[in-house]
């Protein structure tokens, strides 16, 4: 496999889709959801209870999505936030929403693959990886990448989850999750420390929003099987994946975000 076709794979794993064949049709299965994985509010209220005047910081959000992260944080900290991501129609909806919300002399975005994005970027106050899986590697690979595009002292947001129950039982098997213990080893072995944790059940109705962002995608996937009816078997194991991790999360996963500071 080429490194474009694994960065592709893990850009779909990422967005919950068991294959890259999906890709062309994301935008159109997610048009309806703006707050792709994250919860925009949650990182900005870690971002100002514990970072002081962020509106001296720069971000980077890697894997922006439609930008509903960098937006947020823009809005109302006054940060500086560049964003990447590999899909152009995120990308283009992330600059028109910026430019609707007044902050797009603060945001800027870039079609790119966040690999690409690591090896270039440096000198970030804070990281943003808002539930993009292992597009970057695994856990300890990914934070040794992730770091060096932050100072000394910088802040890293993670929004990810971690196994609470049994692997065995975990419905969506494209990714691995780690144990909190694993998680914190891996935090150390990379040089961050923990500096807050918030459960994503605690912080948001994070059933009843999966339950609706479903609903919403499969009514997409109806829509595209009656376009194309030989893919429907592609857009339906995208549903389910869909429906199998916000599964996961109401048993044997915890969806959580850390804000980390680099060591």
């Amino acid at each position: 496999m080429t490194n474009h076709q694994d960065t592709e794979e893990k850009l779909a794993a990422s967005l919950t889709a068991e294959t890259a064949e999906l890709l062309p049709y994301l935008a159109y299965l997610l048009q309806d959801i703006y707050e792709l994985g994250s919860d925009p509010r949650l990182m900005t209220q870690l971002i100002r209870t514990h970072i002081s005047e962020p509106e001296k910081c720069k971000a980077l959000d890697l894997g922006c999505g439609k930008g509903a992260v960098s937006i947020e944080i823009a809005q109302q900290l006054g940060m500086k936030v560049h964003g990447s991501d590999l899909l152009p129609d995120f990308i283009k909806e992330a600059r028109r929403t910026a430019e609707k919300c007044q902050v797009d002399h603060l945001c800027s975005f870039a079609v790119e693959d966040v690999n690409q994005t690591v090896q270039k970027e440096r000198g970030y106050d804070v990281a943003i990886l808002g539930a993009i899986g292992n597009v970057l590697g695994e856990p300890l690979e990914m934070l040794n990448k992730v770091k060096q595009v932050v100072k000394p002292q910088g802040y890293l947001l993670l929004d990810d989850g971690y196994l609470a129950g049994q692997s065995e039982n975990v419905r969506y098997q494209n990714y691995e999750y780690l144990t909190l213990e694993q998680w914190n080893e891996t935090f150390a072995e990379a040089g961050f420390n923990v500096l807050a944790l918030t459960n994503a059940a605690e912080a948001s109705d994070e059933q009843a929003v999966n339950d609706r962002n479903n609903q919403l995608i499969r009514q997409r996937a109806e829509e595209l099987s009656s376009l194309e009816p030989q893919k429907r078997p592609l857009f339906f194991d995208y549903v389910k994946s869909q429906e199998n991790e916000s599964e996961d999360l109401v048993t044997d996963v915890v969806g959580a975000t850390w804000l980390l500071q680099r060591k």
